[in-house]
C-alpha cells in the first residue's frame, strides 16, 4: 500500500527547474513548516522542519510559473528516497515528497487560477485553442454566441480524445489476447 502525505508551510527558496537526461522537466523547492509551541504561560514558534519537494512534467512548469519564495502552499504526495553517487563515488541519500498537488493556502491570502492548455497526454505541440482573456468580459449576445461555438468546440475535441482513448483502449486489449 502506497500512502500520500499532505504538508502545509511556506516555500523557503527560488523554484529551481530542470530537465532530466531524458528531457522531462523536474522542478525542486523547499517547504519549510514551524509549529507552535506553549512555553510556559505563551506561545512560540518551535523547531522549523524543511522539506524538499520535487514535481514533474506540467506540474513542474506550472509550479515554476506559480510559485515563489514565501509563498504559503500546500503539497500533497508521496515520500520517496532518492539515491546516487557523486563524481567522486561518494553515495548519497535524501528523502523528498515527490509531489501529485501543489496549490497556495488559501487560508493565508487569495489567487487567481489560470487553466493551462490542453495537452492530450504525450502530446507536447502547443495547443490551438483561442485563450479568453482573464478581464474579458461577455457583454452582448454576440459575444454570448461566440463563446457558445467555442465550448462546442471544446466538446467535439473532447470527443474525438475519448473515441481515440477507447481506440488506444482496444488496441491494448487485442494485443493483450
Amino acid at each position: 500500500m502506497e500512502s500520500t502525505v499532505t504538508l502545509t508551510g511556506y516555500v523557503g527558496n527560488e523554484i529551481e527547474k530542470k530537465t532530466t537526461k531524458a528531457g522531462q522537466a523536474f522542478a525542486t523547492f523547499r517547504v519549510g513548516t514551524t509549529p507552535r509551541v506553549k512555553r510556559g504561560e505563551s506561545w512560540a514558534d518551535g523547531n522549523t522542519t524543511w522539506t524538499t519537494v520535487v514535481c514533474y512534467r506540467d506540474l513542474a512548469q506550472n509550479v515554476s510559473d506559480s510559485v515563489f519564495k514565501g509563498d504559503p502552499v500546500f503539497v500533497e504526495g508521496r515520500v520517496r528516497t532518492q539515491a546516487w553517487v557523486d563524481k567522486t563515488g561518494q553515495n548519497h541519500e535524501r528523502t523528498v515528497l515527490e509531489a501529485d498537488t501543489v496549490g497556495h493556502d488559501l487560508r493565508r491570502g487569495t489567487a487567481t487560477f489560470r487553466k493551462t492548455p490542453f495537452k492530450p497526454y504525450g502530446d507536447h505541440k502547443q495547443d490551438e485553442r483561442p485563450k479568453a482573456d482573464a478581464d474579458e468580459t461577455l457583454t452582448d449576445a454576440g459575444d454570448d454566441l461566440a463563446a457558445t461555438e467555442t465550448t462546442d468546440e471544446f466538446a467535439e475535441d473532447d470527443t474525438q480524445l475519448v473515441e481515440k482513448a477507447d481506440t488506444a483502449e482496444d488496441a491494448l486489449a487485442d494485443a493483450a489476447a
